[in-house]
């Protein structure tokens, strides 16, 4: 699957954390984030109940709808606003809270944008998008990479 790939080749370019923001669909794509670093936030078109149920009896972390990840790097500790992006209030939320990168999904497309202090991000979808991909982040350089997802491999 896109999922199973996409892991895949998050983890050979150094990822030590999945985060997965939204649109999980089913049970089947969280069994991959199972025994990894991994977050999940869940879209509209997901059920958070039974999603969130289940993802916990695989030891991924919820932080349904919205989370403040921070990340402490050498020189200073980075802040990760996450969530879906459907619900304004928890987009406005995170703005508030001067979060470093604010990262969302629901869109399906890549996005890469300054806003004030905030950089805003989208690591663009593995369904239902034109493109997919999936995005690597280094929170203490800002580097950012979009990788293609095929299902090759």
């Amino acid at each position: 699957t896109r999922t199973r790939r996409a892991i895949e080749l998050l983890c050979a370019r150094g990822a030590t954390r999945i985060i997965h923001l939204g649109d999980v669909g089913s049970e089947a794509v969280l069994d991959h984030l199972a025994g990894l670093d991994s977050t999940v936030v869940f879209g509209n078109g997901d059920d958070p109940r039974n999603l969130r149920v289940y993802a916990e009896h695989l030891g991924i972390h919820v932080a349904h709808p919205a989370a403040i990840i921070e990340v402490k790097t050498a020189s200073r500790s980075v802040r990760l606003g996450i969530t879906h992006g459907h619900l304004v209030e928890e987009v406005a939320r995170l703005f508030r809270e001067k979060v470093d990168i604010l990262l969302h999904g629901h869109t399906h497309e890549i996005r890469d944008d300054q806003i004030g202090p905030t950089r805003v991000m989208n690591p663009g979808a593995l369904t239902r998008a034109s493109r997919y991909t999936a995005l690597l982040l280094d929170p203490a350089t800002g580097s950012a990479e979009w990788i293609d997802i095929d299902d090759a491999g």
